[in-house]
């Protein structure tokens, strides 16, 4: 498909009743909507396949849903720093913020500098990004050890108390997340989150709690990153 021709396909999408939906039912308020679900995003996105130019090019169109596809059509290994910079400063809500977040930035060469970055900067949707990343990238990354994800949760603690819904929302998955990695990080996180739980803001409590419900459960799955160490035979031993 040509650049005019997907246009041309999410204009015939169009419907001014899916943004009022997404907008009163999850809160995505976006400028320059057509009003098209990700599901038939990723239709369009799987009939092209990995194409940065035309990534590039709908990203620049200015329509949501067009920059929605060049986060799912842009190959994560050609992302660079200044690109990341000029997308992240444009997220306007969750969805737009986390499809980047998930799709490029925590399967690119910047994740864990942008994580450290981005977690520290005060527009709501830029810290969210570096926690979405942050979230995303302890599934992407399959091989690292323990010790780079324990430099997440001081990072966590720090900003257990911004009251902003989504940026406690993504403090919060990013804890489970790491708790999830495998039973050692496990046991952090639960850490963690006790000691979150002494601190006095609503939001802070609300991510321990949370969080503490689904790490402390019996019939929790955890990924076992890395699964050299996790699920070969010795450390299946070990880790009984």
């Amino acid at each position: 498909m040509t650049y005019n021709e997907i246009i041309e396909c999410l204009y015939d999408l169009k419907d001014a009743e899916k943004v009022v939906f997404k907008e009163k039912s999850f809160g995505i308020i976006s400028n320059n909507s057509l009003g098209i679900y990700h599901k038939e995003l990723k239709m369009i996105a799987k009939e092209i396949g990995h194409d940065n130019e035309l990534a590039l090019q709908l990203f620049d169109s200015g329509i949501y849903e067009g920059r929605l596809l060049c986060s799912k059509m842009f190959k994560p290994k050609d992302v660079t720093e200044l690109l990341m910079e000029k997308w992240v400063k444009t997220f306007e809500n969750w969805e737009i913020c986390d499809s980047f977040s998930m799709g490029l930035f925590a399967k690119s060469d910047f994740a864990l500098s942008k994580i450290l970055e981005w977690t520290k900067r005060k527009p709501e949707f830029e810290k969210r990004a570096g926690f979405a990343t942050m979230a995303s990238y302890c599934m992407a990354d399959k091989t690292s050890e323990n010790e780079l994800f324990e430099q997440f949760f001081p990072i966590i603690k720090r900003e257990a108390n911004d009251e902003r819904l989504y940026i406690k929302k993504a403090v919060n998955w990013s804890l489970r997340n790491i708790g999830k990695r495998n039973i050692d990080l496990n046991e952090r996180a639960i850490e963690t989150a006790n000691e979150i739980l002494e601190f006095e803001s609503k939001s802070a409590k609300w991510i321990a709690k949370n969080a503490l419900t689904e790490l402390q459960k019996d019939n929790l799955r955890m990924s076992d990153y890395p699964r050299t160490e996790y699920r070969n035979p010795v450390a299946n031993t070990m880790y009984k």
